[in-house]
């Protein structure tokens, strides 16, 4: 069974929201620059639309397959705390007096 650590998640997370940020940015430049003429700016302006558009569709796409990756964790955590949860319950207490015994020294 293959499930993504926090790390490559959160990454992913992060890459995701700095994505939507540039491509945000970006629609707002040519919002602000849409009173020039000019028959390079209009081509450059439409190139620019076609890729924000096709990064969009990528993006939501990824964001998908994280939603995917995030959702079959936590499902594969619930099974696990289900089939052993003793165990479960051992780890739980054993994180919780070393986070203890750490802010405690402090």
């Amino acid at each position: 069974m293959s499930v993504p650590n926090e790390h490559s998640v959160a990454s992913q997370e992060k890459l995701v929201s700095d994505m939507k940020a540039v491509i945000t940015d970006a629609e707002e430049i040519l919002h602000a620059t849409a009173d020039q003429a000019g028959e390079k700016i209009a081509g450059l302006r439409t190139r620019i639309q076609e890729r924000l558009h096709a990064a969009r569709v990528r993006l939501a796409d990824a964001e998908a397959v994280l939603v995917a990756k995030t959702r079959a964790a936590a499902q594969a955590t619930d099974a696990y705390v289900h089939e052993n949860p003793w165990k479960s319950v051992g780890v739980a207490a054993g994180v919780g007096f070393l986070v203890g015994f750490i802010l405690g020294r402090r």
